[in-house]
C-alpha cells in the first residue's frame, strides 16, 4: 500500500499537469527546431542550384592538371573580327594562352595561374599589346576603342556611340548558353571549362555576338580530346579513290567491242567485184 507521501506527490503532479501554468507555456524548443530545419533546407536548395548553374565553381584549374578551354570572340560594332593570333614568343612561362584558333587554353604552370588566380586578367597580362578594362579595349592591329567613342565606318553600327563590354556564357549548350552575363570587371573574370567569352565594343542595348560555331566546335574537340585533322583526312581518302577505280575501267572495256562490228562490212563488198568479170568473157566469141 503506497505511503501518504507518494499519494500527495502524485496528486500534486496531476494538479500541475492540468493546471493553467502548464497550458500557458509555449513549446519554444519545438518551434525553434522547426525553424532550424527550414533554414537548413533553404540553404541546401540555394547551394544545389548554384552548383547546377555553375558546375565549374566546385573545382579549379590546377598546376599540371587537365587543361580547360574557353571560346573567344571579338565584336566591334556588330562585326565579328578575326581572332587574336597565337601568343607571341616570350620568355615568361605562361599558363593561359591562345594558339590563334579562337580558343583560350588554361593550363597553369604555376600557382600564379591556378585555382582562383585563373582569371581573364592573367591572359591579358601575358598577351602583348592587348588591353582590356571596363572602359578600354585595345586589339593588336585593330586599334583602340574607348567608352563614348563612335563605331568605325564599315561596321553595322557605324558612327553610333559605343562602349566596351565583356560578356560571358557559362556553357555552349543547355540553359547556360542562353544566359549572357555582362562582366563589370573583366580582369577578375574566372575561367570555367567550356565557357564562351566575347570582347565587345557596341552601342548601348545592342546584342553581343557569340563565338562562331567553328570556334565552339574547336573548343569542344579540345575538351573531349578529339583531333580535328584526324576527322577530315579519312573522308578525302575514302570518297575519291573508289570513284576513280570503279568508273573508268568499265568505260574502256565497253568501247573496245565496237571495232569488230565494222570488219564484216568490208567482206561483203568483195563478192560484188567477182560478179562483173564473167560479163566481159561472154562478149569475145
Amino acid at each position: 500500500m503506497p505511503s501518504r507521501g507518494t499519494g500527495r506527490w502524485v496528486a500534486r503532479a496531476a494538479a500541475t499537469g492540468g493546471g493553467r501554468t502548464y497550458r500557458g507555456q509555449a513549446p519554444v524548443r519545438w518551434y525553434m527546431s522547426l525553424a532550424l530545419i527550414c533554414l537548413l533546407g533553404v540553404a541546401l536548395i540555394v547551394y544545389s542550384r548554384n552548383e547546377r548553374l555553375h558546375p565549374a565553381a566546385a573545382t579549379q584549374p590546377a598546376v599540371g592538371g587537365t587543361p580547360w578551354y574557353a571560346a573567344l570572340a571579338l565584336d566591334v560594332c556588330g562585326k565579328a573580327e578575326t581572332g587574336l593570333p597565337a601568343n607571341p614568343s616570350t620568355k615568361k612561362d605562361l599558363g593561359i594562352v591562345t594558339a590563334g584558333d579562337g580558343v583560350i587554353k588554361v593550363a597553369p604552370t604555376s600557382s600564379a595561374d591556378a585555382g582562383t588566380n585563373a582569371v581573364l586578367g592573367r591572359f591579358i597580362e601575358g598577351y602583348p599589346k592587348l588591353e582590356l578594362t571596363s572602359t578600354t579595349l585595345k586589339l593588336p592591329g585593330k586599334g583602340t576603342f574607348r567608352n563614348g567613342g563612335t563605331c568605325p565606318a564599315g561596321t553595322p553600327d557605324a558612327h553610333k556611340t559605343a562602349d566596351v563590354r565583356v560578356v560571358t556564357w557559362a556553357s555552349a549548350t543547355g540553359v547556360a548558353s542562353t544566359q549572357p552575363v555582362t562582366v563589370a570587371d573583366p580582369a577578375s573574370l574566372r575561367f570555367t571549362n567550356g565557357q564562351l567569352i566575347t570582347f565587345a565594343y557596341v552601342p548601348a542595348g545592342a546584342s553581343v555576338l557569340k563565338p562562331s560555331v567553328q570556334t565552339i566546335s574547336i573548343m569542344q574537340d579540345l575538351i573531349s580530346g578529339t583531333s580535328t585533322s584526324t576527322t577530315t583526312a579519312p573522308s578525302a581518302t575514302t570518297t575519291t579513290a573508289p570513284g576513280a577505280t570503279t568508273t573508268t575501267p568499265p568505260g574502256a572495256t565497253t568501247t573496245a567491242p565496237s571495232a569488230p562490228t565494222t570488219v564484216p562490212s568490208t567482206t561483203t563488198t568483195a563478192p560484188a567485184t567477182t560478179t562483173t568479170k564473167p560479163s566481159t568473157t561472154t562478149t569475145k566469141p
